[in-house]
């Protein structure tokens, strides 16, 4: 039991710097593919868009994180965190998935919508912030959530390149112990608790926007 509880505490360990990763990326990715979503739909630099969202999705996320991480000191002269380059990389790989999120759900709108502000001269900044978006993000809430979840899964390759996540943590406790189940197993049950958590929040979150929306 000893043995259990300091490997549940010494995996543990490896949390925060998972959650880091993924409240980052999913911010990045979202503000990002909201962004390709509307360049897209408003028919700004759209060819280079559609490449941009073809190679990220095109491409192992390993090689897109290695790339990352080891290129740009050659590249840019600087080398950026294991934190840094986690969120930047799982950040832009996020947003080309969710810019096709984004993009069914703006397709299925009634274009009238959009017709209506043009009529009433609406600046369309505020179209997308106050009537297009809000419907929007409401409708593909649930693709949002599974995208989270994915994230959350993938965020276990950070330890490919030294993150002391909680994938790196069970490595290294395995590594110490000789032995592969148990510390395994216990980062399983915790990135399996984790969306377990997701799950359970995104319903009530979306429970209850149904019923400030009936009421």
């Amino acid at each position: 039991m000893d043995e259990l509880n300091q490997s549940l505490l010494f995996i543990g360990k490896g949390i925060g710097l998972t959650l880091q990763l993924l409240t980052g990326s999913i911010t990045i990715g979202l503000i990002l593919g909201i962004l390709w979503a509307i360049c897209r739909y408003q028919g700004l630099a759209v060819p280079l868009i559609n490449r941009f969202i073809s190679i990220m999705r095109g491409t192992p996320l390993i090689l897109q994180l290695s790339l990352v991480y080891f290129s740009t000191p050659a590249i840019l002269g600087v080398k950026p965190s294991i934190l840094v380059a986690g969120i930047i990389t799982y950040g832009l790989n996020s947003s080309a998935y969710l810019a096709e999120i984004l993009r069914a759900g703006i397709e299925s709108l009634p274009k009238g919508q959009f017709e209506a502000a043009k009529t009433l001269h609406i600046p369309t900044f505020y179209v997308w912030k106050d009537i297009i978006l809000p419907q929007v993000l409401k409708n593909i809430f649930p693709a949002l959530v599974n995208e989270l979840i994915s994230l959350l899964k993938e965020t276990a390759l950070i330890s490919t390149i030294g993150g002391m996540d909680l994938m790196r943590h069970a490595q290294a406790l395995a590594a110490e112990q000789f032995t592969y189940f148990l510390p395994l197993t216990i980062a399983g049950a915790y990135y399996y608790g984790l969306v377990l958590l997701i799950e359970t929040a995104g319903k009530r979150i979306e429970k209850r926007g149904q019923y400030v929306a009936n009421y």
